[in-house]
């Protein structure tokens, strides 16, 4: 017998399970890892194609969990570089005394032999190139075949040996190690907890590894999108300082954004990258831990860097590039006669203080800047930098409006009082990623203390001199921006933002200014390293403290004077003293009564009701169930929402209903759980703060949320009984009862089909902010 046919030999006996074999074993059976091998893929047969065939099967049925930084074993596929890039057993989310070098896919490292010096292991073949090995040596094969030969057990709810919290054991087996994973959790195969590919599926998976993972590459773009780039990058490669400035600051807000061209029908899009190289070559992209650390390099270029991976909601922020935005942005910084004399430091105390970079440009500029798009802003500390973050995240309310102070109206929208704050306004980046926590804790709580008084004189010296607060000073988005208004929900460690207002009038609301906006965003989003130390991340936390405190003592302020203390009350009951002064009182005051005829007893509800009169005209209203054309439907939907109390403890937060009312389609809405706290300044202790009673639910048309924990299907008459069953939730067994009539599992029949079309209905209602929603939150119960 020859060698290739032992060799094939044993490949199918790997391939069967029916031997472990060592790192060394395998080395001598099939030759040495080529690291190397995958650095570049082979060419596309043309039989099959991994954009046509197989993308469309990893993306439906794989990206769904594995993608962002919370991929199990960094096993990111949604991009061919993923896949050749491989596993890691080093875990992004963690509690570490330093911090971690940072492993972002396209940033750290390009190659997979690259990635094989940080740690990371193959799950594609890196041995001899034959059809065998090429199954039998890619993990990736074998986890999918893992599932097909041991499905889903034929039970309702999946047992105990299926882990899906978020802190489980990741075995994040390699090739030597995997018949032991095997043998061990037969039915940990993948896709993880959910049905198996489908036999067409795993065909056309198996033909493409068999061919050595072939990849064509990304098809050219067209002519006009090709000439719309040369356009863009002329614009933010300018050589005037006042030029680099300015584009310092956009990359600085949109190095998130998926940026596309407004007139481009097919969306191709686009990250904002700093590179050593100028247009018109390629790019060659600098990589940093923040988008304003020093580049080390002479000059930096910005350059528009296509996007590879699929497009998943968790990480979608897209953001248009058009003529009309381009003539904004001209106007507002660069038409402006202001002189910039030099350009600022990339020293931490400068770079991570944006008031100091940035102060040559004017407030305005900035302001109407991060206004225009302010969903887009308000997205960035939702979906930017972390894929999870409840320690972040238990610093907001479940569920409040946004709104924003007019621009350049009151003191600390000026460029004058920024000048002279902008010493109190240092932020917990500038100590790095491996930072301390109490004696950093202490000096920012005594800079925002400072601040706070400084903001407080001046405020009330200009409300004193010139005018009251009324309802002139908040944004009316210049009678034709729906950003005017916006709905955030928190789902315990995720987050949406939507525009308009949702929902019954919420027990909190925020009302931000300019050094709100940008330090909000330079504290969890430019600022924020996910692969930073305890310290780090516990300041941040923190920090954002004081960011909900003052946008909500900005609301209070229009409140009645003497109505403003109890209100704060209601919202921080059995807080302590020093979270309500900075709230409203000696620390942040404002003694000035409000120039609003109030005419009840309820203050905060005739001002939500005046705010809805004041920007009527730009609301959003496409999520509103006042949208629905059917009234029936309308009124049971309606019912379904005026459900509240301690029932919902059951509740899922974010439960996506499917209603079916044949021969119509399917049609989609979302039911939020909003959880009652009496207020939310704990520290991993908000289990202890929460008021069930005062649980309530939002339901909006179409899709909302990006990590569905539940889907339910119910008929069109079915609904009324829904919300009838959900009044009388008293434990685990009453909602795994409801479960049963209505609940579409892990383990249902259908899952995928059901799933493909929930997907489809998600892009279809949202083609442009839609993207693959993500299941690694999906409940087993």
């Amino acid at each position: 017998m020859n060698a290739q046919r032992i060799a094939a030999l044993l490949a199918a006996l790997l391939v069967a399970g029916c031997t472990a074999l060592s790192r060394d074993a395998l080395d001598r059976q099939f030759g040495a890892a080529d690291p190397t091998r995958h650095d570049a893929p082979l060419a596309s047969t043309g039989e099959i194609s991994y954009r046509r065939d197989v993308q469309p099967i990893l993306e439906r049925r794989c990206v769904l969990c594995h993608a962002c930084y919370d991929a199990p074993c960094q096993q990111k596929l949604g991009a061919w570089e993923g896949i050749a890039r491989g596993s890691s057993k080093q875990r992004v989310y963690e509690t570490r005394l330093g911090e971690a070098p940072p492993t972002r896919l396209f940033e750290d490292a390009r190659k997979a032999s690259e990635w094989r010096q940080l740690g990371f292991s193959p799950v594609l073949n890196e041995r001899q190139p034959t059809a065998e090995i090429n199954l039998a040596g890619s993990v990736l094969y074998r986890s999918l075949q893992l599932k097909e030969r041991h499905p889903l057990p034929q039970v309702t709810i999946l047992p105990e040996a299926f882990d899906f919290s978020h802190d489980r054991a990741q075995r994040c087996p390699q090739l030597a190690e995997f018949d032991s994973f095997a043998r061990e959790h037969p039915l940990w195969g993948m896709p993880f907890g959910l049905p198996g590919l489908s036999g067409s599926e795993m065909d056309l998976i198996r033909r493409w590894l068999e061919a050595g993972a072939p990849f064509a590459g990304l098809p050219p773009l067209p002519a006009k999108v090709e000439r719309q780039l040369a356009e863009w990058e002329a614009f933010f490669n300018g050589d005037s300082a006042k030029q680099r400035l300015v584009s310092r600051y956009l990359y600085e807000h949109l190095f998130l954004a998926h940026l596309y061209f407004d007139d481009d029908a097919q969306r191709h899009y686009f990250r904002l990258i700093r590179s050593r190289t100028p247009p018109g070559v390629a790019a060659d992209p600098i990589a940093t831990r923040r988008p304003y650390d020093d580049p080390g390099s002479e000059r930096v270029y910005y350059r528009l860097q296509r996007e590879q991976e699929t497009i998943v909601d968790k990480t979608h922020m897209p953001y248009a590039l058009g003529a009309q935005r381009m003539a904004r942005w001209r106007e507002w910084f660069l038409t402006p006669d202001y002189a910039v004399d030099q350009l600022p430091s990339y020293d931490p105390t400068v770079a991570a203080n944006p008031f100091l970079a940035f102060r040559a440009l004017p407030v305005s500029a900035r302001y109407r800047f991060l206004l225009d798009e302010a969903e887009f802003t308000i997205m960035g500390f939702i979906k930017g930098p972390v894929c999870r973050g409840q320690v972040a995240l238990d610093v907001i309310q479940d569920r409040f409006w946004v709104f924003f102070l007019a621009d350049q109206r009151l003191p600390q929208q000026r460029d004058d009082f920024l000048a002279r704050a902008s010493a109190f306004l240092r932020l917990p980046a500038e100590a790095g990623s491996s930072s301390g926590i109490i004696g950093p804790w202490r000096e920012y709580a005594r800079l925002e203390a400072q601040y706070l008084r400084h903001k407080s004189a001046a405020l009330s010296e200009y409300a004193l001199a010139k005018e009251r607060p009324t309802l002139d000073w908040i944004w009316d988005g210049d009678g034709v921006n729906p950003n005017a208004a916006l709905t955030v929900f928190r789902h315990y460690d995720s987050a949406s933002v939507s525009k308009g207002l949702l929902g019954e009038p919420p027990k909190t609301v925020w009302v931000l200014s300019y050094p709100l906006l940008e330090r909000i965003h330079y504290l969890l989003v430019a600022g924020f390293d996910v692969y930073g130390n305890v310290g780090h991340q516990a300041l941040s936390r923190l920090y954002m403290d004081f960011m909900r405190m003052e946008a909500e003592f900005n609301a209070l302020t229009f409140l009645p004077l003497e109505r403003r203390r109890a209100v704060r009350d209601y919202w921080y009951r059995d807080a302590g003293d020093e979270a309500k002064e900075h709230v409203y009182g000696t620390l942040a005051r404002f003694e000035v009564d409000s120039g609003i005829r109030f005419r009840t007893q309820t203050p905060l509800a005739e001002f939500y009701a005046m705010l809805r009169t004041r920007l009527a005209p730009v609301l959003e209203r496409q999520r509103e169930l006042a949208s629905v054309p059917d009234a029936g439907l309308r009124q049971d939907l309606a019912a379904l929402a005026g459900v509240h109390g301690a029932s919902l403890s059951w509740w899922p937060e974010v439960l996506i209903l499917r209603v079916d009312d044949p021969p119509h389609a399917a049609r989609y809405f979302t039911v939020l759980r909003n959880t009652g706290h009496r207020h939310v300044t704990s520290l991993l202790r908000e289990g202890r703060e929460l008021q069930p009673d005062e649980n309530t639910l939002t339901v909006v048309a179409g899709i909302l949320g990006s990590y569905p924990n539940a889907i339910f299907r119910v008929q069109r008459d079915e609904i009324g009984a829904l919300a009838t069953a959900l009044r009388t939730l008293a434990s685990e067994n009453d909602y795994r009862a409801l479960a049963d009539r209505y609940a579409v599992r892990r383990t249902h029949a259908d899952f995928w089909s059901i799933s493909d079309a929930l997907q489809d209905e998600h892009l279809r209602l949202a083609p442009i902010a839609g993207g693959l929603l993500d299941y690694s939150r999906l409940e087993n119960r």
